[in-house]
């Protein structure tokens, strides 16, 4: 894989780094099925950090590494991953990484700030309903669970989590080199990986409350392309994009970070983007006598 000079891949304060080795591919995965998707009442006695999976759970992680694996299908593809301290995703990792060989994993991390949307502590079920259904009509984005986090607050961590996921890029402490390809594999949860678009791709919260949630062991692919960004559109199609909620302009978006689009004016796509910020924009009166 070649090195690109970039100035921005999903970070707004990035020098540029002419040797910069990049993941081919970054990949976000949902955890399997968890006791807590199957009952609710699981959290009112149990922390939500010790929630278990399934054995459906462990079924769909196997099948889901069997996947990644034949994405991940290069003789020098490497693997690195990220994960969530909870105790759904460590048992997903488990049966995910049994689809690679020792030597194709090249590390792994607990990340705290990847973990799951904060909802309090022991869960009410009737009362978390309740306060569900608040959700719906406050906002997803902004609302925050009593005694827990807002998906904003979630945000705000995983942005800290990308500054030091560009410093372990940076500094090779993924152990990326020339002769082979890095894959990142985050396995977190399903608002996370959302958050962590939305961030990357830099979407606004009304196209953030378009999402529609990973199911288990779903995954989004994030692959890099011939102009050194990273695109879902390389790997998925646009109906599956349209399923996932991206409107017509997120997906266009995407296509244009696919391309080789050097040589292509970003103004052509971007000036559809204004609309949704000014209603009726026009030219001044100070535009049309540059004219």
């Amino acid at each position: 894989m070649k090195e690109w000079i970039h100035e921005d891949l999903g970070h707004e304060n990035l020098a540029i780094h002419p040797h910069r080795k990049l993941p081919k591919r970054i990949i976000l995965m949902r955890h399997g099925e968890s006791q807590g998707n199957l009952d609710m009442s699981a959290y009112t006695n149990t922390p939500d950090n010790r929630i278990p999976l399934t054995p459906l759970g462990i079924k769909q992680a196997h099948a889901a590494g069997q996947k990644i694996r034949s994405v991940i299908s290069g003789i020098n593809e490497k693997v690195y991953f990220y994960v969530s301290p909870y105790e759904r995703t460590r048992a997903t990792l488990r049966e995910l990484g049994r689809a690679f060989g020792r030597k194709r994993i090249i590390g792994v991390r607990e990340e705290c700030r990847i973990r799951e949307q904060d909802f309090g502590n022991f869960q009410v079920e009737e009362r978390m309903r309740a306060v569900k259904e608040t959700r719906e009509r406050f906002g997803r984005f902004f609302f925050r669970f009593p005694e827990g986090e807002s998906a904003a607050d979630v945000f705000d961590r995983v942005s800290s989590f990308m500054e030091s996921l560009w410093r372990d890029i940076d500094m090779k402490r993924l152990h990326q080199d020339d002769t082979n390809d890095t894959n990142l594999i985050i396995i977190s949860h399903g608002l996370t990986s959302r958050v962590f678009l939305m961030k990357w791709f830099k979407w606004t919260v009304d196209q953030f409350e378009r999402l529609n949630n990973l199911g288990n062991c779903e995954f989004r692919v994030m692959e890099l392309g011939p102009a050194g960004e990273y695109s879902l559109a390389i790997h998925h199609t646009k109906e599956e994009m349209e399923q996932w909620g991206l409107s017509p302009d997120m997906i266009a978006d995407q296509q244009w970070r696919a391309s080789d689009h050097r040589n292509r004016d970003w103004s052509e796509l971007s000036c559809s983007y204004l609309s949704s910020f000014f209603d009726g924009l026009h030219d001044s009166e100070e535009d049309i006598d540059e004219q």
